[in-house]
């Protein structure tokens, strides 16, 4: 059984697949936003607000 507020964690599309630099975000938390190192599951995850999260994806994907 999962838990309610238990991240799911999922790898950027960015993800190659090969064991590169990967980054895992949990988006299914009320008000908040994880981001990991996929190498380092056990480490810290930064913790981002709705509006910073989408604000930074935006400003991401409009880059060349």
């Amino acid at each position: 059984m999962e838990l309610i507020d238990a991240p799911r964690w999922r790898k950027s599309s960015r993800s190659n697949g090969q064991g590169g630099d990967c980054v895992e975000v949990a988006d299914n938390l009320p008000g908040r936003v994880l981001v990991r190192d996929s190498k380092d599951r056990q480490g810290p995850a930064l913790t981002f607000g709705p509006a910073a999260w989408c604000a930074f994806v935006g400003g991401v994907s409009r880059r060349p």
